[in-house]
């Protein structure tokens, strides 16, 4: 891909970001979701690849349809009311639109369909870029709509994304497509508590985000595409490997890892709400999580498979570790300590 055109691809994703994430008018949130989106296009198809080029013509479908939508949503509550403030949202109609638009945007059950693909479709630092970057904006939406939404609607939603999260990731060999339906189980957890706390939200999509990042990070050091190169991984990097099984234990939310706080935290949450048999039901759910990932830290660290060679290393480049993996990779394990600091941001 041209340096420049990279380099103009991710200022505009950046400006769109930020545009949507400060604005309070609708326009000006519309305005971001679609440079946002015409920005990661040519990120998904720079390799030319055919799968990458139906990667980038499924995500803009699915991203156009929902920008329609949510403007529509707008303007029906600018109709009824005559604010195009976005806290402002208060008409039936259009709180339901959006809550569809910002589904289709993140990927929520049943409008999940697209992401699972498009990720498998483009590189691993793209799929860094979906799976956590294009989340802020609409995450940040649905944080300001919260008040307006319809509870039974998101924790319906929610209890299925987390239960196909979970399903869906059980038979797959793909690393990128498990990753895909690690993030919807995880977007489940985060839509669940949205109308009860809103912050507590918008924190555990923080989390989620530093320990997928980190994963991706280490997977983009080894290059690892599927299960069966994980299993040859730990010839490359011993040490990175290592730390990798850690972090996808951390995405399951095994205690003492970073992961285990925001799901620690939504399950008394919702038990304080009285809302004991939701908590008790998304707590089952994330077994099926942890089954996955169990499964990719085994094939990551404890298996070795057949090999027709004596030699016990790969042929390898001495590849030094950079310091954002690094740095990402201690944040999505040891931030636990941390939780009463940011309990007191609740």
């Amino acid at each position: 891909m041209n340096p420049q055109a990279k380099l103009v691809s991710s200022i505009s994703l950046l400006m769109g970001t930020i545009i949507t994430i400060s604005s309070n008018h609708w326009m000006m949130a519309w305005t971001g979701l679609e440079i946002n989106t015409l920005a990661i296009l040519p990120l998904i198809s720079k390799s030319h690849h055919p799968r990458a080029i139906e990667a980038a013509t499924k995500y803009f479908l699915v991203q156009a349809a929902a920008s329609t939508l949510l403007l529509f949503s707008s303007a029906i509550n600018a109709w009824h009311t005559g604010q195009w403030d976005i806290t402002q949202l208060t008409h039936p109609t259009a709180c339901m639109l959006l809550t569809i638009a910002i589904s289709m945007k993140l990927g929520l059950v049943p409008f999940h369909f697209w992401f699972p693909e498009v990720l498998q479709g483009v590189s691993l630092s793209t799929s860094l870029l979906l799976a956590t970057v294009m989340k802020l904006p609409p995450t940040t939406l649905l944080f300001l709509t919260s008040p307006s939404l319809n509870p039974t609607l998101l924790s319906t939603m929610a209890i299925a994304s987390t239960a196909l999260g979970g399903w869906m990731g059980l038979n797959q060999t793909q690393i990128r497509k498990i990753l895909a339906f690690s993030s919807i189980s995880h977007l489940g957890w985060m839509t669940i508590i949205l109308t009860h706390n809103p912050k507590l939200t918008l924190i555990t999509f923080y989390l989620y985000s530093l320990t997928t990042a980190a994963v991706f990070s280490v997977l983009n050091t080894t290059n690892t595409l599927k299960l069966s190169t994980m299993m040859t991984s730990w010839t490359k990097i011993p040490s990175l490997t290592a730390a990798l099984m850690v972090m996808l234990l951390s995405l399951a939310g095994l205690p003492p890892l970073t992961g285990f706080l925001p799901k620690w935290l939504i399950i008394q949450e919702l038990t304080k709400q009285e809302l004991t048999v939701i908590a008790t039901m998304i707590a089952l759910l994330s077994l099926l999580g942890l089954f996955f990932y169990l499964r990719l830290a085994y094939c990551a660290t404890i298996t070795l498979p057949p090999n027709s060679t004596n030699h016990m290393k790969q042929w390898q480049v001495n590849k030094s570790v950079d310091t954002p993996t690094t740095i990402l990779t201690t944040l999505s394990i040891m931030l636990l300590p941390l939780s009463p600091m940011i309990l007191t941001t609740l």
